[in-house]
């Protein structure tokens, strides 16, 4: 009867996956131009003749190697002096500038909960001092993830939604889907992930400036991992849902069924090993040493039948977390990745991320 039910979903998720016909297969690149603001050596320059690939692939992984050494000032909190809120959008500038202009702007949606003002006023009571900052999926739209923000709402609880890089109205000119966060240019990635983080960031501290002292975070898919890898390195969150989560970046886009046109264009040139090592910093496993330190509370629901994010990979992660003593809950569904996301799955989803903020934020 399991083997039914695994061949059904996984039947399921594959036509889910073949609704967008809209990825493109890019050419590899070393993307070696968008680490230098973390003190890559600029030898070899951005685009490297063929011959020298042993000499890339050695700056990538030493780049990665003291991003993880040096992980507080990689993911580090920067100053986001140009906050601008109208009572509904909060917009500053990115901490960290990419060569895109449309992308260095970052936008949230804000939702207050019930008894807050649009401008988010402080005088409430402490119960009610609570925010979620949301980070949808990969390629989501400028709605994803609002009805679970309004759920949120309706536990008392208020929630900034971000957009991340490439999205929405950051997506530069030209492209259909957010390619630029995840793809086959290894240092635009590492460098959009980073981005990503020192965003969630800022962000928590203008949350804070709004009054908001018990603030949590919760994300979808890659919104997962950028989600996991701020909490490792900002105590002031204090609770973290992850729905879909994994431990080694580059094993996940070599693996899964969402990122096989990323694959096609890294395996031209690069072994799935060397893109786990070409993207270390961004792998949850590469911090969970941190974690142990101060674990605070946190959920991870993983699906039986992903076919995104293996669950021999999950595997990875729980088994590394079990290793430094982090007892996190965990949800284990019987269904996969894209049907998380439709009914009726959805909704056991939501109540528990909601519920879980309720309980414990």
């Amino acid at each position: 009867m399991l083997e039914v039910i695994e061949f059904l979903i996984h039947e399921w998720e594959r036509r889910l996956v073949r609704r967008d016909t809209n990825r493109l297969v890019r050419p590899f690149e070393w993307g070696i131009e968008c680490l230098r603001d973390f003190g890559l050596s600029g030898e070899g320059g951005g685009a490297l003749p063929d011959n020298d690939r042993e000499k890339a692939l050695s700056l990538i992984v030493d780049f990665n190697r003291r991003a993880i050494a040096g992980s507080d000032r990689f993911f580090g909190l920067t100053t986001a002096d140009a906050f601008s809120f109208d009572g509904h959008w909060l917009t500053f500038a990115s901490p960290l500038s990419t060569a895109f202009e449309e992308n260095n702007t970052c936008f949230g949606r804000f939702f207050p909960a019930a008894g807050r003002n649009s401008a988010g006023s402080v005088e409430v009571a402490s119960a009610e001092r609570r925010a979620v900052v949301v980070l949808p999926q990969w390629n989501a739209d400028s709605e994803g993830h609002v009805a679970l923000c309004r759920l949120l709402n309706r536990v008392g609880i208020a929630a900034l939604r971000l957009s991340l890089p490439y999205h929405d109205r950051r997506m530069p000119q030209g492209l259909q889907r957010a390619d630029y966060l995840i793809s086959a240019n290894l240092g635009r990635t590492l460098q959009a992930c980073r981005q990503a983080v020192m965003e969630v960031r800022a962000a928590t501290t203008w949350l804070l400036d709004r009054g908001y002292d018990r603030i949590g975070i919760l994300g979808t898919s890659i919104g997962s991992c950028i989600a996991f890898l701020t909490f490792i390195h900002d105590e002031r969150l204090r609770v973290g849902v992850y729905n879909h989560v994994s431990s080694y970046f580059g094993d996940v886009v070599w693996e899964g069924i969402s990122t096989a046109h990323v694959r096609r264009g890294l395996e031209t040139s690069i072994s799935r090993e060397e893109v786990r090592q070409a993207w270390l910093a961004l792998s949850p496993n590469s911090y969970i040493e941190r974690l142990a330190r101060n674990p605070r509370k946190g959920l991870f629901i993983s699906a039986r039948y992903d076919l995104s994010f293996p669950p021999e990979l999950t595997r990875l992660l729980f088994d590394e977390c079990e290793s430094h003593g982090i007892n996190y809950d965990r949800r284990l569904v019987p269904w996969g990745h894209y049907t998380m996301g439709v009914s009726p799955f959805k909704y056991y989803a939501a109540y528990s991320m909601v519920n879980y903020f309720r309980k414990h934020l």
